[in-house]
């Protein structure tokens, strides 16, 4: 670490040229490449290779939090080998009777992975692959902290019951952290746009939920409420300790073509990291967060290593 100078080009296989190991690094990333229950278009399981690829393009020093987040350190970490065969379901073979007991593998890996980052005191961070794999992360901090609060930047609520025969489906995540978790539990999502009448049924009937979506944010926007003040109306919510999950059609998919469900609409650069800023110096602990969905050419993969970049700076902003 020394000798290491953020100012020099990239060099290694490490995320954003870092120099350290797993062991050094404040944050451990997980990379996920699943995609075996995407609904519409493919690429995701790419989208950890494009992220890796393009975030040693990033300048480190961050105009927010300084040089805290590399000298911290991101280490990337090789997914489990037992599922290499896994990773890349043929185009075509969408078997819920093959992909279930395999999804159901993939969330115990993962659920033990983020309990060892917790027990070593690391900030665990998955990089997705479908929405679906954060559900093992999830489910370990919502065992570590029951009165956890995640922050859902999302087009879609995935709230739907075994979508397609899917029963770990990634239109599935929050239905299925729902059924384990305790009434202490709080889900706030933010630019919501697309989305069945069940979903919405299960937000307007159950109290853990608190869903922003896009067209009144919009709205709100048009009548002159400040950006700034709908951040507050939308962190208030927030119990002390936060996992957040992003999926990146969350944004403009101007910013995310390549994702597997685009929705027009959606949250623009600056809204999306001014969110997460002020939630970093809101007093809240963000204990781990995944990052889904992102696509596989070099425009997505570059807009995926900077969000990571931020979302990093967010957990490591309020960490021990």
């Amino acid at each position: 670490m020394d000798s290491f100078d953020p100012d020099s080009p990239a060099e290694g296989n490490n995320l954003f040229g870092l120099p350290h190991s797993a062991d050094e690094a404040r944050i451990r990333v997980l990379p996920v490449p699943w995609q075996g229950t995407v609904s519409f278009g493919k690429g995701t399981a790419q989208g950890p290779a494009a992220v890796q690829a393009a975030s040693k393009q990033v300048d480190l020093h961050h105009p927010h939090y300084g040089d805290l987040i590399w000298q911290a350190g991101l280490s990337m970490e090789r997914p489990d080998d037992r599922f290499q065969g896994a990773w890349s379901v043929p185009r075509g073979e969408r078997d819920p009777t093959q992909i279930n007991p395999i999804s159901e593998a993939i969330d115990e890996m993962v659920t033990a992975w983020v309990s060892d980052c917790f027990d070593s005191k690391k900030i665990p961070a998955l990089l997705g692959g479908e929405h679906s794999i954060a559900f093992g992360g999830l489910s370990a901090a919502l065992t570590r902290q029951p009165k956890l609060g995640v922050l859902h930047i999302d087009a879609h609520a995935d709230l739907r019951c075994a979508y397609e025969g899917f029963h770990r489906s990634h239109a599935s995540v929050f239905y299925n952290l729902l059924q384990q978790a305790p009434g202490t539990f709080r889900l706030i999502q933010v630019g919501l746009r697309d989305l069945g009448s069940k979903e919405r049924d299960i937000i307007q009937s159950d109290a853990r939920i608190r869903s922003f979506f896009d067209i009144d944010l919009a709205h709100a926007w048009s009548e002159g409420v400040p950006w700034s003040e709908q951040i507050q109306r939308i962190l208030a919510p927030l119990p002390e300790h936060v996992w957040i999950s992003f999926d990146v059609d969350g944004l403009d998919p101007q910013l995310c073509p390549g994702t597997g469900t685009p929705v027009p609409g959606g949250l623009n650069w600056h809204q999306a990291t001014l969110l997460l800023q002020t939630l970093a110096g809101s007093g809240r602990k963000i204990i781990g967060f995944d990052l889904c969905e992102v696509g596989a050419s070099a425009w997505d993969g570059n807009v995926g290593a900077r969000l990571l970049y931020e979302l990093a700076g967010a957990a490591l902003h309020q960490s021990d």
